[in-house]
This record gives C-alpha cells, sequence and structure tokens, in this order.
C-alpha cells in the first residue's frame, strides 16, 4: 500500500462526525468496498451515500459521451456535495446521541473535477478551476481536507477493468495518476489501495487502519 500524502491544515469544527471517501477509476472496486464498510460499520443507509452520480445522469439525461462536459460534472458536484451536506446534517445529529457519527460515499466531487481535469488535456477549457471555485465545491472542500475526513484512493487492477456503461474504460492508470495530482493540489490527504490490497478483508482493514478512529 502506498504511503499516504500527508498534510496539515486547519479542522472545521464539526464535533464528532467523521467521513469515509472512497475514490478512484472506474471498474476499481468502489461500491464493493463501500458496501462491505457500511456492513461492517453498522452504517444506517442514511449514512451512506451511494449512487450519485448515475443519479444525475438518469435524470438529468447524461450519458456516458457526456462525461467530459461541464454541463454534467457541475451537475454532479451539485448533487454531490447537496447529499454531502444532507448526510452530514443527519450525521452530526446521531453525534450528538452517540458521542460518534460516520459517513461513508462512494465517490465525492473530487472525482468530477479529475474527469474534467482529463478533459482539458484535450481541450484547454478551464472547466478544472471553474468546478474548484464554484461555491458548491468550495463549501464542501474544508470538510474534505479535515483530519476528520478520510480519502481512499483505490488503483486500477488490470483484471477488475469492465465496461459499466457509465464511466470510460480508457486509460485507468492515467486516471488513478490525475486524482493523484488533483488530490494533492487540493491539499487532500489520502490512502492508496491497489495490487498489493486486493482482498476485500484487507481493504476493510487498511481502510480502518488509515481512518484511525474506527
Amino acid at each position: 500500500m502506498s504511503e499516504p500524502f500527508v498534510h496539515k491544515v486547519g479542522e472545521p469544527r464539526i464535533s464528532g462526525l467523521r467521513a469515509i471517501y472512497i475514490v478512484g477509476p472506474s471498474s476499481t472496486g468502489k461500491t464493493t468496498l463501500c458496501n462491505a464498510l457500511a456492513t461492517c460499520l453498522g452504517l444506517p443507509p442514511s449514512m451512506h451515500i451511494t449512487e450519485v452520480a448515475r443519479t444525475v445522469m438518469k435524470e438529468q439525461g447524461f450519458t456516458r459521451a457526456d462525461v467530459h462536459s461541464l454541463d454534467m460534472q457541475h451537475a454532479i458536484v451539485k448533487a454531490q456535495v447537496s447529499k454531502d451536506r444532507e448526510t452530514r446534517r443527519k450525521a452530526a445529529a446521531e453525534a450528538t446521541v452517540l458521542g460518534q457519527a460516520v459517513i461513508l460515499s462512494d465517490r465525492s466531487a473530487v472525482d468530477a473535477v479529475v474527469y474534467a481535469a482529463l478533459s482539458e488535456l484535450k481541450a484547454k477549457s478551464g472547466s478544472t478551476q471553474a468546478l474548484i471555485s464554484s461555491a458548491d465545491f468550495q463549501e464542501v472542500l474544508p470538510f474534505y481536507r479535515s483530519p476528520r475526513s478520510t480519502f481512499v484512493l483505490l488503483r486500477p487492477i488490470k483484471e477488475w477493468m469492465i465496461d459499466d456503461g457509465v464511466r470510460s474504460l480508457e486509460d485507468g492508470e492515467h486516471c488513478h495518476d490525475m486524482f493523484v495530482r488533483i488530490l494533492k493540489e487540493l491539499n487532500i490527504s489520502y490512502i492508496e489501495l491497489g495490487e498489493d490490497c486486493r482482498w476485500l478483508e484487507e481493504r476493510i482493514a487498511a481502510v480502518r487502519r488509515g481512518a484511525s478512529y474506527m
């Protein structure tokens, strides 16, 4: 497992609230890991964010051909941040009673920034900075940077790569490298899981070690 990128930042005052974000290229096992973590941690559905991008695509008529569209990625950022806000509000209420609450998210608003950045390699559209500068992304960025949040970046494993009909499978390693670049540029710390940590039990244990509060 790669060494985590470490940063020092101020922490938002959200007492007792923790978050785990599972990110990375398509077909790296994000949803499988999220579902297993949710079960392991005993999280109710209200604390587990899923299917935001697919819901946006279905409701707003986007297809995989629109993956590099700024309109689609901005819609995903807006929906992801809204869901994150709603889930944190519910979790904060639970933390008041239980002393600590955990939210788990399959993907994050960072994913949209990564796909915008990949698009910009072909056309200098300025979409990456537009997404980062948006009010929605700036709202959630301090929480992403907080030591109370754990980002887990999954690296592509060749034999796992399948076409899910949504994300492009083109150059998963290149997409992974863009995640690394964007996470570092945004000063978001992360742990990385790849070939040397492919079994589900190993991954759950690695996340729990990385998120040392669990």
